[in-house]
């Protein structure tokens, strides 16, 4: 009899061990992993229409007014309408190069309005609807960069300018943009995608991310263009030679708040959209009421900004997978722009009457 009593007893006690979990993740309605974190995995959908900077006629008011939220919206929802009506068959081909025209690739092609998913409306956060994303600043812009960083900025734009159908970087002095395959945007080669990836902002597209939590790592997918952080829990960032595209992200937990610390970028990676291999980037993951994630970041390199900025945006939990973004596609374009550059070559040497470009 004592047996069976003790063997009861403990049973009981395995029952509540079990419960205890559960329980607590139906009294603060947080879901919970065994060791009492908050359970993150999931997929988000960041799409908004809230822009990373502050439009400059809020000045620095961080809210809009309900009805300045819902003139936003139904502004948007009157663009996608007219974008969305059926092209005229019988329209003429546009002209060689393009017409000039914010449609893709000058109105010869591209992506439509079909493609587009930027969001329906601004977020809220405690009910109340935001200017920008970034909160500091006061203005809700970028700090003003460093006399240096502002020159290479500007350097890296001479070499974007729009295809006027003839070859421009030859007039330039040292390597040109299509040289090779090396010469292009990290973007245009698929590393990494132009969303961001530490931090990472909404964008005009593929605004699903998607999170793997277990007890020592936290995965990060997000996907445009197939970028995958894995975050190691109560890690070191290895020393600052041993550079990453994604940069090392290391995660600790304060109180129910995710905060990951990420350093060790390689120069080409350009986080935050511009640092350098100096940035330090803090995010923190923080689950509101309604089940949907707070995601603030904050970014500092003072080799390319005067100042840290800060932002916060809205994750809302989706039912919704992220599936395979086949960036590369071959390498079918690639292929085509670096062509592309050696025929408008060829046809500059022929009408100068060179046999080489030097």
């Amino acid at each position: 009899m004592m047996k069976k009593q003790v063997d009861i007893l403990l049973s009981a006690i395995v029952l509540l061990i079990v419960a205890v979990p559960v329980l607590g993740a139906e009294g603060d309605r947080v879901r919970r992993t065994a060791n009492g974190h908050p359970d993150f995995s999931g997929s988000y959908d960041v799409a908004t229409l809230t822009p990373l900077q502050r439009p400059q006629e809020f000045g620095d008011n961080l809210f809009l007014t309900r009805e300045e939220a819902a003139r936003i919206e139904s502004e948007e929802a009157a663009v996608i309408s007219s974008r969305s009506q059926n092209s005229e068959p019988d329209r003429e081909a546009p002209p060689a190069g393009g017409d000039g025209s914010t449609g893709g690739a000058g109105n010869v092609g591209g992506y439509n309005t079909f493609w587009i998913d930027r969001g329906s409306d601004a977020f809220a956060v405690d009910g109340r609807f935001r200017t920008s994303i970034l909160i500091d600043p006061p203005n809700g812009r970028l700090p003003p960069m460093t006399e240096e960083a502002a020159r290479n900025a500007a350097a890296r734009r001479a070499l974007r300018r729009p295809n006027d159908g003839t070859p421009w970087w030859l007039e330039l002095d040292g390597p040109g943009p299509y040289d090779g395959p090396e010469s292009l945007g990290i973007s245009e080669r698929c590393i990494l995608g132009f969303t961001g990836a530490t931090p990472t902002f909404p964008s005009l597209y593929n605004n699903y991310k998607s999170i793997v939590q277990t007890e020592d790592h936290v995965m990060i997918l997000i996907e445009m263009v197939h970028d995958a952080r894995i975050v190691r829990m109560n890690s070191a960032h290895p020393p600052a030679s041993v550079g990453k595209w994604l940069g090392d992200s290391i995660g600790r937990w304060e109180g129910d708040t995710l905060v990951v610390d990420t350093t060790n970028f390689l120069p080409q990676s350009r986080p935050g959209r511009g640092g350098s291999q100096n940035a330090h980037v803090v995010e923190r993951f923080s689950r509101l009421p309604d089940g949907n994630l707070l995601y603030r970041f904050t970014v500092e390199d003072d080799t390319v900004w005067t100042a840290p900025w800060t932002g916060e945006y809205v994750w809302q939990a989706s039912e919704g997978r992220v599936y395979e973004y086949a960036c590369h596609e071959g390498n079918y374009s690639m292929g085509g722009t670096l062509r592309g550059a050696r025929l408008l070559e060829s046809e500059a040497m022929e009408k100068s009457g060179s046999s080489a470009i030097d």
